[in-house]
């Protein structure tokens, strides 16, 4: 079997790294490069079972160290790695809302999640839509169930006396 190329110029700049992290999935990254350096013996299989990366996934490792260096390391997605649109995006499409709702009409979801289908091009679940306005501050406000005001005893009393039934 060919020996392995060379990952790594400077094994002791990954073994300093590794020392440093924090991050599991890094050091677990930086122990995959370390590995395949150190031992060049060794097949991606048996560096992936010590790492718990699959076998592929060491060599995908393998190459991006090589061609972008500590860069590859880094997990640029950020928290909205699956998102749909941006926050600004997102925003753009409940100003039209915040609008009508200053106008002191109702805003219901299902407009809201109409239209957010509507920019998205596909259908998604009333989830999405309240975890969106969640992140934008939004709250449901919903009317009471009895006027602040009301009276119960004058209500039974008309319930008794009105002429309606």
């Amino acid at each position: 079997m060919p020996k392995r190329k060379p990952i790594s110029s400077n094994i002791e700049e990954i073994k300093a790294l590794m020392e440093q992290t924090k991050e599991a999935k890094i050091y677990r990254k930086l122990q995959c490069i370390y590995l395949g350096d150190k031992h060049p013996e060794m097949t991606a299989a048996d560096i992936g079972k010590i790492t718990q990366f699959s076998e592929n996934r060491v060599k995908i490792i393998h190459c991006e160290f090589r061609e972008k260096g500590i860069e590859s390391l880094k997990d640029n997605r950020g928290s909205r790695g699956r998102a749909h649109f941006t926050l600004e995006e997102e925003a753009e499409i409940l100003c039209e809302f915040e609008e009508i709702s200053k106008a002191g009409e109702l805003c219901e979801v299902s407009r809201i999640k109409l239209a957010y289908e509507k920019k998205l091009g596909k259908k998604v679940h009333r989830s999405v839509i309240y975890r969106m306005m969640k992140r934008h501050d939004y709250r449901k406000i919903v009317p009471y169930q009895r006027h602040k005001k009301g009276n119960k005893e004058e209500q039974e009393s008309f319930k008794k006396t009105s002429k309606i039934r």
